[in-house]
C-alpha cells in the first residue's frame, strides 16, 4: 500500500514521498524498510531519528527533523489503530451453526446466525442472540442468556443465570458467575459456605481479558457497566458494581460489595478492599492499596492509596532517610563532645 493512500485515509498529508510502499506495521524499535510506525509517548521521541521505519506517525506539533516519511495527525494512537487495522488479517468468521460434537440442550434457543463451536456445552433454558460465535470448549450454564453479536473465545466458562449483553467480547479462559467467596465462621473457627444465589450482569459492549473470574452475587447482582474494558487476570468479587467505561488493568482486583464508578482506570495490581466506593472518573494507580473511599476524579497511588502528590512527598521524603540518619549520627557525636567538654 502506498504512504499517499494511508495519509489520505487519515486525512492529512505526507512529508516525504508519498509513493514509499508500506508493508506493515511496528514499534519504532522493531521496524524495518517498508514498515510504518508511530509516536505517541513523548518519552520515545528519541527513538524517531533512531528508527528504521519508512514513515512515522507523529503529532501535529512535532518540531524534530527525521530521516523517513511523515503523516502529522492529532492523535497517533488513533491514527495508528485505523492503519493497523489497513494490515489486521482476520480469522475466517466461523459459520452459522452447531458443530456435530457440542451439545445444545433441547429447551435452549439459539437466534438466527449464531454459532456454536467444538465440544461446547449449551444448558438447558440458555438464551443467545443474533449472530453471536461460541467459540470451542465453551460452558454456557444453565438459563444463561447472551445477546446479539458476542463473541466468546475458546474455553469461556459462564454459569447458570448469568445475563450477558450485546456486542460483548469475552477471551480465552474467563469464568463468568462462579461463586462468590462467602462462608459464615462457625463457633469452633471451622468454615461452612453460604449460598451464592445471584447472577452476573455484563452490560452492552464490554470487553473481558483472558483468564478473568467474575463472581456471581450472594444475593442481587454482580454488575459490570456498559463499555467497560477488563485486563487479563482481574478479579471481580461477589456484589461488585462497575460503572460505564471504567478500565481495570492486569492483575488489579475487588473485594465484595465495592461500587467502582463510572470512566475510572484502576491501574495493574490495584486492590481494593470491599464494601467500599469509588467515584466516578477515580484513578487508581499500579499495585495502590486501597482501604477507604475514593472521591471522584481523584487519582491515588501507594499501599495504603493516598493522594498521589501526598504519596510522591512521602516518597520523596523516604529517599532522603539515609542522608537524614547520617546527619543525626553526626550531631549526636558533636553533641557528646560538647558534654565531654
Amino acid at each position: 500500500m502506498k504512504l499517499s493512500d494511508i495519509a489520505e485515509r487519515l486525512g492529512t498529508t505526507v512529508e516525504g514521498d508519498g509513493d514509499l510502499e508500506i508493508t506493515a506495521v511496528a514499534g519504532l524499535k522493531e521496524a524495518s524498510k517498508g514498515d510504518i510506525s508511530f509516536l505517541a509517548n513523548p518519552k520515545y521521541a528519541s527513538h524517531v531519528a533512531d528508527t528504521a521505519a519508512t514513515a512515522v506517525i507523529v503529532p501535529e506539533n512535532w518540531d524534530r527533523t527525521s530521516s523517513c516519511a511523515l503523516l502529522r495527525v492529532e492523535n497517533s494512537d488513533q491514527a495508528f489503530a485505523e492503519i493497523a487495522e489497513l494490515f489486521y488479517e482476520p480469522v475466517p468468521a466461523p459459520a452459522p451453526g452447531v458443530h456435530p460434537t457440542a451439545y445444545v440442550a433441547e429447551s435452549a434457543q439459539l437466534a438466527e446466525g449464531v454459532s456454536i463451536g467444538a465440544h461446547c456445552t449449551i444448558e438447558e433454558g440458555v438464551v443467545i442472540g443474533r449472530n453471536t460465535v461460541i467459540q470451542s470448549n465453551c460452558a454456557i450454564g444453565y438459563k444463561t442468556i447472551i445477546g446479539d453479536e458476542c463473541l466468546l473465545y475458546p474455553l469461556v466458562s459462564t454459569r447458570e443465570f448469568s445475563e450477558i449483553g450485546n456486542r460483548v467480547i469475552i477471551h480465552n479462559g474467563t469464568v463468568v458467575g462462579s461463586d462468590g467467596f462467602g462462608y459464615a465462621v462457625q463457633d469452633d473457627g471451622s468454615r461452612v459456605k453460604i449460598a451464592q444465589i445471584g447472577k452476573v450482569v455484563i452490560e452492552d459492549d464490554v470487553e473481558i481479558g483472558s483468564n478473568v473470574a467474575i463472581d456471581r452475587a450472594r444475593f442481587g447482582k454482580t454488575k459490570i457497566g456498559k463499555g467497560t474494558k477488563i485486563d487479563n487476570l482481574v478479579q471481580i468479587a461477589h456484589n461488585v458494581v462497575i460503572g460505564e467505561h471504567t478500565v481495570m488493568c492486569g492483575q488489579s482486583g475487588i473485594s465484595g460489595s465495592t461500587t467502582v464508578g463510572s470512566r475510572c482506570i484502576l491501574a495493574g495490581q490495584a486492590g481494593l478492599a470491599g464494601h467500599l466506593e469509588v467515584g466516578d472518573g477515580a484513578i487508581v494507580g499500579a499495585q495502590a492499596g486501597v482501604m477507604k473511599d475514593i472521591p471522584s476524579k481523584d487519582f491515588v497511588i501507594g499501599s495504603p492509596a493516598m493522594p498521589h502528590l501526598m504519596a510522591k512527598k512521602m516518597i520523596a521524603n523516604m529517599i532522603t532517610l539515609p542522608k537524614l540518619k547520617e546527619k543525626v549520627k553526626q550531631l549526636e557525636g558533636e553533641v557528646s563532645t560538647l558534654k565531654a567538654d
